[in-house]
């Protein structure tokens, strides 16, 4: 690809931090860059929450769902239009996901859906073990009805905040602060990256404790090695934690920067038939992908013809996620909605967002998507 949908953005403060890991020699997978990362992270969200690094999202909310309680039989509520990593946890446990529709005005879980089903399920005696709602394409879910919602049922909250380190909510609250738990990744496509990674945030020390527990294998204290429960090898590298330290240092002007991509293709691409994804109001997005959705009545072509266009000139974007309910992996798997996630799918793409993009990349682009929307049919 000459331009990529979202690739690392290193600042060059990074190989400092990693050439000082391994002058002190601490390249095994602990040290004191994990240390200063988890506290770094800790400072940006708030000094209420306990922070742990970890190798993957998909390792912090497998341990998050263990830690809630989660295991065979249980039932999980979660988003059905998310990125596999955020529902195949569910599926180590051996639980079983429940797939919930999107809110049209802020493309996050309808949290008036949960909360009718919520209402049914209590009833019935059958609540879910834990409700795992998406933070999309870097925008926060709406934290304080669903907050309140899991403290009326008493079931855990743990919020997918993967895509949206560096967004806030209401009054400034930062996302990766909602629930019993959130969940961060530092994937190689994300804001920051660590090349690889994730992070447990949690405001209960007691789960923070348990998950450092459970990600060094479990091991008690002992000389030798003691285990009386499964563990998994699941902490971050100190190296990928010294990466993570550099970037850090510019989270900030990372997210300022997507912003600012969103707006120049909001502003570029406005032919009838093209929307983007709101941002209610009060909320900060991080724009992490522009998203956006093509309507082919109104343009006369389909996200996918502007996809390939695109990919003819070796330009990466993609589709929004495909909703999980219909993944042949899940098929037949219960879901409540009107299908709102389903047609963000059809007509959904992702834009070039990556924070090293030019200005002139960015506007080969607009002038190409214009173009094809212009010729129309």
């Amino acid at each position: 690809m000459r331009i990529y949908l979202s690739r690392p953005h290193m600042s060059g403060v990074e190989e400092l931090r990693v050439a000082e890991a391994f002058a002190s020699n601490f390249v095994a997978p602990l040290g004191p860059q994990l240390d200063a990362f988890e506290s770094s992270v800790r400072a940006y969200l708030g000094s209420t929450v306990h922070c742990v690094g970890l190798s993957s999202g998909s390792a912090a909310l497998h341990l998050a769902l263990r830690i809630a309680g989660v295991g065979p039989g249980s039932e999980v509520w979660i988003s059905s239009m998310t990125f596999a990593g955020g529902i195949f946890p569910v599926n180590y446990l051996g639980a079983s996901p429940r797939f919930f529709d999107l809110d049209p005005k802020s493309w996050t879980v309808d949290t008036a859906l949960l909360a009718e089903e919520l209402a049914k399920a209590a009833a019935e005696n059958r609540l879910p073990k834990a409700i795992v709602p998406t933070d999309l394409y870097g925008q926060s879910v709406d934290l304080n009805p669903l907050e309140a919602l899991a403290a009326q049922y008493d079931v855990p909250l743990i919020v997918d905040s993967a895509e949206s380190l560096g967004a806030s909510y209401l009054d400034g609250r930062k996302a990766g602060t909602g629930g019993d738990a959130a969940i961060l990744s530092f994937n190689g496509n994300k804001i920051i990256t660590t090349s690889g990674g994730g992070m447990l945030v949690t405001k209960h020390k007691a789960w923070a404790d348990e998950a450092r527990f459970l990600a060094t294998q479990a091991r008690d204290p002992a000389a030798h090695y003691e285990h009386s429960t499964v563990g998994y090898n699941y902490r971050l590298s100190n190296i990928c934690a010294a990466i993570g330290l550099g970037q850090m240092e510019v989270l900030d002007e990372r997210v300022t920067r997507r912003r600012e991509i969103f707006d120049r293709y909001r502003q570029g691409l406005t032919h009838p038939g093209i929307s983007f994804m709101p941002e209610p109001e009060g909320s900060w997005s991080t724009r992490w992908l522009t998203a956006l959705t093509i309507d082919p009545v109104d343009t006369g072509v389909s996200r996918e013809d502007i996809r390939l266009m695109l990919l003819e000139h070796q330009i990466e974007s993609r589709p929004l996620w495909k909703p999980m309910h219909t993944q042949p992996l899940y098929s037949g798997t219960r879901y409540h909605g009107s299908g709102v996630d389903e047609r963000l799918f059809e007509q959904g793409l992702c834009l070039p967002s990556g924070s090293d993009m030019t200005n002139e990349q960015q506007d080969e682009i607009i002038e190409r998507v214009s173009f094809l929307l212009n010729a129309g049919p």
